[in-house]
């Protein structure tokens, strides 16, 4: 996939954002029909997609603490929002 060099930063910004967005809508779409509840399965995907951040933001070699956002945030985003939900099932009562 050819990446544009010159792209703003303002602009690269926005499509991490829609990138992050997009995928928690397909994330909870497929944890809604989880056989192990929309909350266990949310975990597990969000696990996932903050391990697939890690690997992609290695492999292109992304600075963790970039002035753009990146891979990195997004993984910090995924585990805020896994550790989120992680303490939501663990307060409600079953």
């Amino acid at each position: 996939m050819a990446q544009l060099p010159n792209l703003p930063q303002e602009l690269r910004s926005i499509q991490v954002l829609v990138r992050f967005f997009l995928r928690m809508a397909i994330l909870m779409a497929f944890a809604a029909f989880g056989s192990i509840g929309f909350e266990r399965s949310l975990v597990a995907l969000l696990w996932m997609a903050a391990i697939l951040s890690a690997i992609v933001g290695a492999l292109r070699r992304e600075p963790p603490f970039d002035t753009v956002l990146n891979h990195w945030d997004e993984l910090m985003a995924y585990t805020a929002l896994c550790s989120m939900v992680i303490g939501f099932i663990h307060s409600v009562p079953a």
